[in-house]
């Protein structure tokens, strides 16, 4: 869908004077704006009568005159201008033929008066807030050519009146809540191009008098209630590029000539309830681009039901009836990058598919397919998701799919497959999830060490053997695995006590024995996903397994007796460890204790303080110089435990947290002893362009601060209260920022040897640079700043953003950022603090919750690409907001979903 331009262009108007009343009824109407002294495009709007009788049009932003002085246009698109048309000076510009007012934020409803601007020929009010029916009056625009309502929040039905607009070529009315039948009296507009009224929630059948439109290009239906057949009508056009009829209950058969011009490109008919075969000009329709009918009925010979297409490059055909052999002609269309026909009946695919190399997602899940897959598989290097699942294919897995570097995401599940799984499959590096359960794949579980963005892995319902890798344990991003119903037996590794992103473990019916490892994935797993291991043992009720034996060392003792010398072995090796370990970390500490290396005295007190920074270049005097001693001019923040001030350093400029000096027991300052340096000095380490550098810390008698880099816009919470400021908080801006601070947490909770928690996620410690990046402070150092840091639940959060299990609890899990994080998306997209709508959900279906319904108003509603970003964003807030802290995804995932 695109916008008609003015036949004369703001750039090149016609020079002319407009009258003074005409320039005086836009002032009048221009007063009434609730932001006018903001709009620097509209300053240009004086009326000089004193000195000049007359003015110049070209000398009025967005207006231009005919050649008799009168305005003619009127263009303001896209200055964010607040306001009403109530008070529009209708009467006064007689003359106007072209009018622009999209992209802003009125309100209120459309007057009828509209519909006495005889001369217009083009009319624009998309993008706004307006409310209210629209008019009749609107269909006495017989000169109208152009009319764009959409993306407003109009209600009521389509005035049949509209029907009278003989000149009319665009009707834009998408995006609305519309009801009601669409009136057969639009049919009467023969001149229509271009018709879109998707996204309402228009009922009743697509009238037949459309099949009037012969110069019809584009219809836009989607997203509606409407029923009954398509019209054969609409086949009549042959101009028609564009048909857009998903998720309708339409019924019947696709009319025949429905590519009768051969110019169609676009044709989208998912979830509908259509049948019948595929007409046969759809098989010759080679101008298509991009085909969908998924979620339908049709019938008939998948290889006779289509050709050749030069630049087809989508086409989903899942879900419905079709049937038969897959045509080798799909590789002669060289630009298909998806081509998907799961849940049909589809029973062979041919070798020339093997050879489309183009191919970036190839789905034939859920068919009735057959044999072996050919080592030719290999050559589809761009496949990036590969779903043959639910189908007949049996014998080895061919070693040449691990040319496959590309794939994301890779289902063989639920078909023959047997043998061993290739070692190959090491090299799928970008893999996210795999599943190749329901198979009969038999051997030993390979280590799979190379895959580490893969989260979910799916083996269950096979024959493995042996015991679970331990390599497995390096697959720090992993999720979910599933390996029951196999013959694994052995011990569960304890190397996957070092899987902190898993969440879900499912090892059932294997001949698995001893304890489980000390992770929340296995406390938190059910009876179901552990039983029928006759040697497993657990002393968590729930769980209904035997119980582990407790030695007086603590240590639990499995059941058999040929495993005694391990249980008593490992305490012994344990002590030693540990011994080991204090042994160095007491050499480490002496050295440390050295006065050059962490403790220095001031020149002119001559009293001892800590002091360290990441490259040394900060010095106590130069932050006590640059503040005025903390003087209040410098302070740009304050917290419980803390004041922020900005310090102007020769080199650079900081943010420097002083903590509190007083001697309150719950907001003194951290004791600094060694622990506390070394917390603090793995924190001045992390390196990630989503979290705010820590710089370094000082420990005086007078003064305890920390260096952090400055951070110019500020935090994200003040700017979304500000109402210009949150005006200039895009949702480009808004989805970025909701991207950086999900990368910032996947990298602290998933790419670092030492998982590190933030505690304290919320809108305050979101902070902005000047290109509005996004990055989070105080990571790791909410703990720190508590005097009894040693408990790690010291530090709960800000209030609205805490997890709801820490009442009970009282741990900080990687959980409780998720859940934190969860919070933060919903306020970034709805402006303000989400705690009214996080009540609700608890007592309404979140399937009811529409982006349209909690998008901040203040700004534009989102559109195209933005629009479908924030609502998978809102998706992944609500499973962050779970009840149950493991059905929260981890931020590996989201952040992965987001890139």
């Amino acid at each position: 869908m695109h916008k008609v331009s003015s036949q004369n262009s703001n750039s090149n108007p016609l020079h002319a004077s407009a009258t003074i009343a005409e320039a005086n009824a836009l002032l009048k109407w221009k007063s009434t704006f609730t932001n006018q002294s903001h709009s620097s495009k509209l300053s240009s709007w004086v009326n000089d009568a004193n000195t000049n009788p007359s003015f110049s049009c070209t000398s009025w932003y967005g207006v231009s005159c005919n050649s008799r002085g009168s305005i003619e246009e009127l263009d303001l698109t896209d200055n964010a201008i607040e306001g009403t048309f109530q008070d529009f000076p209708f009467s006064s510009l007689p003359n106007l033929a072209y009018i622009d007012l999209s992209m802003n934020h009125f309100s209120g409803t459309i007057p009828p008066q509209f519909g006495n601007l005889s001369k217009v020929i083009y009319f624009d009010l998309s993008i706004n807030h307006l409310t209210g029916e629209i008019p009749l009056e609107l269909g006495n625009l017989r000169n109208l050519k152009t009319l764009s309502l959409s993306n407003n929040k109009l209600t009521g039905s389509i005035p049949s009146s509209l029907g009278n607009l003989k000149n009319l070529t665009v009707l834009y009315l998408y995006l609305n809540y519309l009801t009601g039948d669409i009136p057969p009296e639009l049919g009467n507009i023969e001149s229509m191009t271009e018709l879109a009224v998707s996204d309402n929630k228009l009922t009743g059948s697509i009238p037949s008098s459309f099949g009037n439109f012969t110069k019809l290009k584009s219809l836009y239906l989607s997203y509606n209630h409407l029923s009954g057949a398509i019209p054969p009508g609409l086949a009549n056009s042959s101009e028609l590029t564009e048909l857009q009829l998903a998720r309708n209950n339409f019924t019947g058969f696709l009319p025949e000539n429905i590519c009768k011009g051969g110019k169609l490109q676009n044709i989208s008919l998912d979830y509908n309830h259509l049948e019948g075969h595929i007409p046969k000009s759809l098989r010759d329709c080679k101008s298509l681009i991009r085909a969908t009918f998924r979620g339908n009925k049709f019938t008939g010979d998948i290889s006779e039901a289509f050709g050749i297409y030069p630049d087809l490059d989508f086409i989903d055909l899942s879900h419905n009836k079709l049937h038969g052999e897959m045509s080798g002609n799909w590789q002669k269309s060289p630009k298909l990058g998806a081509l998907i026909m799961s849940n049909n009946n589809i029973t062979s695919i041919p070798l020339e598919i093997w050879n489309m190399t183009g191919l970036v997602e190839l789905d034939l899940s859920t068919n009735n397919l057959t044999g072996e897959l050919p080592e030719a598989i290999g050559n589809l290097t761009n496949l990036s998701r590969l779903r043959l699942n639910a189908n007949q294919l049996s014998g080895r897995v061919p070693a040449r799919i691990s040319f496959l570097t590309n794939l994301e995401s890779l289902d063989l599940s639920s078909n023959r497959f047997s043998s061993q799984i290739p070692q190959t499959f090491d090299s799928f590096g970008k893999l996210h999830d795999m599943n190749l359960s329901r198979n009969n794949f038999d051997g030993c579980i390979p280590g799979l060490t190379k895959l580490t963005q893969l989260t979910h892995l799916d083996l269950s319902h096979n024959h493995f053997d042996g015991e679970i890798p331990s390599q497995l344990s390096s697959l720090q991003s992993l999720d979910k695995l599933d390996l029951s119903h196999n013959n694994l037996s052995g011990f569960i590794p304890t190397t996957f006590e070092s899987m902190k992103a898993l969440t879900y473990i499912d090892i059932s019916n294997n001949k698995l024995e001893g304890p489980l490892p000390d992770i929340p994935a296995f406390r938190n797993a059910t009876a179901d996903a552990l039983e029928g291991n006759r040697g497993l043992c657990s002393n968590i009720p729930k769980q209904r397994l035997n119980s582990c034996p407790i030695t007086s060392g603590g240590f639990q003792k499995p059941k058999k007796n040929g495993n005694l010398l391990v249980w008593i072995l490992l305490p012994i090796l344990g002590a030693l460890v540990i011994l080991s370990i204090c042994a160095g970390a007491f050499t480490y500490y002496l050295r440390k204790r050295k006065p050059h290396n962490g403790r220095n005295t001031d020149s002119e007190t001559g009293e001892n303080m800590s002091i360290f920074s990441v490259d040394g270049k900060f010095k106590y005097q130069d932050i006590i110089e640059s503040t005025n001693e903390f003087d209040q001019r410098y302070l740009i923040g304050s917290g419980g435990y803390s004041k922020v001030y900005k310090a102007n350093l020769p080199d650079a400029i900081v943010a420097v947290k002083r903590l509190h000096d007083t001697v309150d027991e719950e907001i003194s300052k951290p004791v600094v002893n060694q622990e506390f340096l070394n917390e603090v000095r793995a924190l001045t380490e992390i390196r990630h362009r989503n979290v705010v550098k820590l710089f370094g810390f000082c420990s005086h008698r007078r003064h305890t601060f920390l260096i952090y880099e400055y951070m110019e816009k500020g935090s994200l919470n003040k700017l979304l209260a500000n109402e210009e400021e949150a005006k200039q908080l895009t949702w480009t801006k808004r989805i970025n920022i909701v991207k950086g601070v999900a990368h910032a947490l996947s990298y602290m909770h998933h790419d670092r040897s030492t998982p590190i928690v933030h505690r304290d996620i919320s809108s305050g410690n979101i902070l902005l640079d000047n290109d509005y990046t996004a990055k989070i402070s105080d990571f790791g150092t909410a703990k720190l700043l508590k005097t009894d840091s040693s408990n790690w639940s010291a530090v709960a959060g800000t209030y609205g953003y805490v997890a709801p299990e820490f009442a009970y609890t009282m741990k900080v899990t990687e959980k409780c950022d998720v859940y934190s994080f969860g919070v933060l998306i919903l306020e970034v997209i709805m402006g303000k603090h989400p705690g009214d709508l996080i009540a609700s959900l608890s007592s309404s279906p979140r399937e009811t919750l529409s982006l349209r319904s909690i998008s901040d108003e203040r700004i534009l509603e989102p559109r195209g690409q933005n629009r479908e970003k924030l609502m998978k964003m809102v998706e992944v807030a609500l499973s962050c907001l779970q009840a149950d802290p493991q059905s929260r995804p981890t931020m590996l995932s989201i952040s992965t979903a987001f890139s």
